[in-house]
Order: structure tokens, then sequence, then C-alpha cells
């Protein structure tokens, strides 16, 4: 496995532990029947989110970069394997890069920092929305992993099919030399 496989997988599965994370507070929202200690819960969350240190932010945000900067690295060999199963991995991450910078980001700040013309229910509504885009990202990151463990599959199923012709000539000369 290449550094750059080893890249995606890593930062990928990082950053769905943290969508698992804020899923333990989006759930609530989501699919139970909303209640205001819920609600509380959400915005307590995603503001202290939105509070985090600066160094926090810049972690996240240098661990996308790196996940882009390897898929693109691995897109760079550029045959069969790597365009089917890197640029999908590469469209369904930047869905989920897409989703975090037009949804989330506007989202926690309406959440963490709401404006004065801005209500509860506008609040509320808010969590929803950007529950409702972790979830999809979730799907994104994971479509990124399935089709990692794909190529990887692929790659495998490869070497073991060109290795058979080999196994059996190998076998065919080791029996002719015993009948000799």
């Amino acid at each position: 496995m290449a550094y750059s496989h080893a890249f995606v997988l890593a930062t990928t599965s990082f950053f769905l532990g943290v969508l698992f994370i804020a899923f333990n507070v989006d759930y609530r929202l989501l699919y139970l029947p909303s209640t205001p200690e819920a609600a509380q819960a959400c915005i307590q969350f995603y503001t202290t989110f939105h509070n985090a240190p600066f160094a926090v932010k810049t972690l996240l945000h240098s661990l996308v970069g790196v996940d882009i900067l390897a898929l693109v690295t691995k897109l760079a060999v550029w045959d069969e394997s790597a365009m089917f199963f890197d640029g999908s991995s590469l469209v369904a991450f930047m869905a989920a890069v897409i989703l975090y910078l037009s949804v989330v980001v506007p989202g926690v700040k309406t959440i963490a920092s709401p404006t004065q013309t801005e209500t509860e229910a506008e609040r509320i509504e808010s969590l929803r929305v950007v529950g409702a885009a972790n979830t999809m990202m979730i799907v994104c990151l994971a479509a990124v992993l399935l089709m990692q463990a794909g190529q990887e599959y692929a790659r495998r199923y490869e070497q073991r099919e060109l290795a058979k012709p080999q196994a059996a000539e190998t076998q065919k000369e080791a029996s002719e030399k015993k009948e000799q």
C-alpha cells in the first residue's frame, strides 16, 4: 500500500470519526421527536465546535488538503483503476467538501452567533439542515472508503488471476521433470 493510499484512508476515517461525533447530537433532531433539550444540546455542541481554538480548525482544514492531494496523486497514475476508483473517490470527497463549505460552515455560524433578526425556530431549522448535511457527508466519505477498498480488492484479484497461468506452467514443468 502506497503512502497516498494510506493518507486517503487515514484522513477520510478521521473525518468520519468527527462526523459520527456530531451525529450523536444530530440524530435527536433528525430522527426522534424534537425536544427543547435536544435542540439545546445541539446548539451547545455546535457553539463549542464553532468557538474551538484556531489550531483545531487549521488541523481539520489542512487534513482536507492532505486528502485532496493524496487523491490527486493517486489519480496521476492514470490507469483504469485510478480513473475509476480514485476519480470516483475524488468526486465523492469533493462533494463532501462542497457540502461542508456551502451548508455546514454558514449553518454553524448561524447557530453559534445568530443575528437579532433570527428566531429560535430558524436556529432549530439551521440545526436540522446542518445535521442533514453531516449525514450526506457521512455517505460521501463512506463512498470514498468503499471505492478505496474496491480498488485494493480489484488489484489483488488481478494479481491472483495473473499468477494462475504462471502457477500452472510451473506445475507442468515440475511434472515433466518428474517423468524424466
